[in-house]
């Protein structure tokens, strides 16, 4: 069985997160969704929120898999047998450091790292920049899937 891992933190998942798992998941049998746990930073959606998000999002991609990981991801890697890790490049900045990044984890484990150029549409894409604009009343309808919208402008309301 071919295994890989998308890992992110997916506070929230958007539009271009989930190109690049749809398109992982017909390269490979078996796809991890890896919402890494980052424990100095708070975001604005709960892990297990992240989590119910991205299943009601990926629920068409049978082979797909969402799990929580804290620490490193080669050792996510190693304990379920996955062998590669695909990264979405938006432009030649994300390449300087997911280059350095795919080094280190060949180097401590010999797991690949698969680059994949992000859709055009989604280059200029990050969660980030979707919190900052949702916060401020801008439209980000199209960048994230209705569902993650929904909870978006809810949480936003809510805080």
């Amino acid at each position: 069985m071919r295994r890989a891992v998308c890992p992110g933190s997916f506070d929230p998942i958007t539009n271009g997160h989930l190109d690049i798992i749809a398109r992982a998941s017909r390269l490979y049998d078996e796809v991890y969704v890896a919402v890494m746990i980052n424990k100095s930073k708070k975001g604005l959606f709960e892990i297990e929120e992240r989590i119910d998000l991205i299943r009601r999002v990926t629920t068409e991609y049978d082979n797909v898999r969402i799990e929580a990981f804290h620490g490193l991801l080669v050792d996510f890697c190693q304990q379920r047998d996955i062998p590669a890790i695909v990264k979405g490049l938006r432009a030649v900045s994300d390449f300087d450091y997911e280059l350095q990044m795919a080094q280190m984890n060949i180097g401590l484990s010999g797991i690949e790292t698969l680059f994949v150029p992000t859709n055009p549409t989604y280059s200029f894409l990050s969660s980030s920049l979707v919190k900052e604009v949702a916060t401020w009343g801008g439209d980000v309808s199209h960048l994230v899937p209705p569902e993650v919208f929904d909870a978006l402008t809810a949480r936003l309301k809510r805080d």
